[in-house]
Parts: C-alpha cells; sequence; structure tokens
C-alpha cells in the first residue's frame, strides 16, 4: 500500500517563507510525476506545482517566481519551497505522485494546512 506523507505547514506572516515536503512509501516499482495542489476555503482545489521524472518543472502563474519545486536524492520524496507567502496563499497543500505499483496510477496526501496571516 502507498501512502504520501506532508509535513512543514503552518502559520507564517505575509512575506514569510515555508518548506513542504512529501515522502512517497509503499511498494513503489516507479515514480513518474510528483507535485502540489492546494485548496482554499470554499474554492475547487487548484494545481500548484510539478516535475516530472525527467525533471521538467512546471508551476502555476500565480506562483511563478515565488515557490521553488525540487526532488529529494531519493525519488519518493518533494519539496516545495515558498517564499514571498501572500494572505491568498492560504490553503491546505496536498501532495500527490503518479507512479507504478502493481498499476500506474494518482495517489494524494492527506494534506498539509498553509495559514498565510498578520
Amino acid at each position: 500500500q502507498v501512502q504520501l506523507v506532508e509535513s512543514g505547514g503552518g502559520l507564517v506572516q505575509p512575506g514569510g517563507s515555508l518548506r513542504l515536503s512529501c515522502v512517497a512509501s509503499g511498494s513503489i516499482s516507479r515514480i513518474y510525476t510528483m507535485g502540489w495542489y492546494r485548496q482554499a476555503p470554499g474554492k475547487q482545489r487548484e494545481w500548484v506545482a510539478d516535475i516530472l521524472r525527467g525533471g521538467s518543472i512546471n508551476y502555476a502563474d500565480s506562483v511563478k517566481g515565488r515557490f521553488t519545486i525540487s526532488r529529494g536524492n531519493a525519488e519518493n520524496t518533494v519539496y516545495l519551497a515558498m517564499n514571498n507567502l501572500k494572505p491568498e496563499d492560504t490553503a491546505v497543500y496536498y501532495c500527490f505522485a503518479d507512479l507504478v505499483t502493481a498499476v500506474r496510477r494518482s495517489y494524494w496526501g492527506q494534506g498539509t494546512q498553509v495559514t498565510v496571516s498578520s
């Protein structure tokens, strides 16, 4: 069974920084894409950033230049460094992974709360 576990959320003032981490565990034979979505109260879940197996990186326009996604030395880990945070970044952040166990499918973490407020 595959699990994705996020950590690193919290409360930060506008202009501050946080770093989220996500670790995938289980009987994983290959990971293709890992990334992040977020969901603010009363809004739909939105894509934030992802990083592909070959190293290609993509960002939503709303976070470009402020957020940086990266993979750890172990390919089952992904990070999201968030700088210059704004109140509109407040949301639950979910890690996802497109990976192969017996079949190829996507998995999600349980989410970590990020609150940007003074």
